[in-house]
């Protein structure tokens, strides 16, 4: 009869956040989890996972992502990085997506700008109208009740 080793299962995968030296999870795979960004600070941040396999061989796989539990902040008037002299007008806008009974109308939205291709057909519109009338317009097929 044959002799079998009995394999150690060594598996182990190791969760990081950031450059946190101390993993904050440790499992055996495969694993289902959930990650609570509730408890991690708004801005960018990096998940680190290391697997482990049962040769011992490692693996790390890194991932960032950017957390945002807070409200969302609109700028409109300032750009990032943008060069600006004198004074310029900032319109700021902060709303969070609060589950809630009530819905607050005002600071919901962000006022925009109508865009330009809406006045661009505006302007067709209107001036597709005066080449009309001016094309086509005789008062003899008009009768007036006066």
């Amino acid at each position: 009869m044959k002799d079998f080793k009995v394999m150690e299962d060594n598996r182990v995968i190791k969760v990081f956040l950031d450059d946190d030296p101390k993993p904050f999870a440790s499992f055996a795979p495969p694993v289902k989890m959930v990650l609570d960004t509730t408890k991690i600070p708004d801005g960018k941040h990096t998940l680190k996972i290391v697997a482990k396999s049962s040769n011992n061989i490692e693996g790390i796989r890194e991932i960032p992502f950017i957390v945002r539990n807070g409200p969302e902040i609109s700028v409109i008037g300032l750009k990032e990085n943008e060069t600006v002299d004198a004074q310029i007008p900032i319109t700021i806008n902060a709303y969070g997506s609060e589950t809630s009974d009530f819905f607050v109308i005002r600071g919901s939205e962000t006022p925009t700008a109508i865009p330009a291709w809406v006045w661009a057909l505006v302007i067709l519109f209107i001036a597709f109208g005066l080449f009309y009338i001016i094309m086509y317009w005789d008062h003899n097929l008009y009768k007036s009740f006066f």
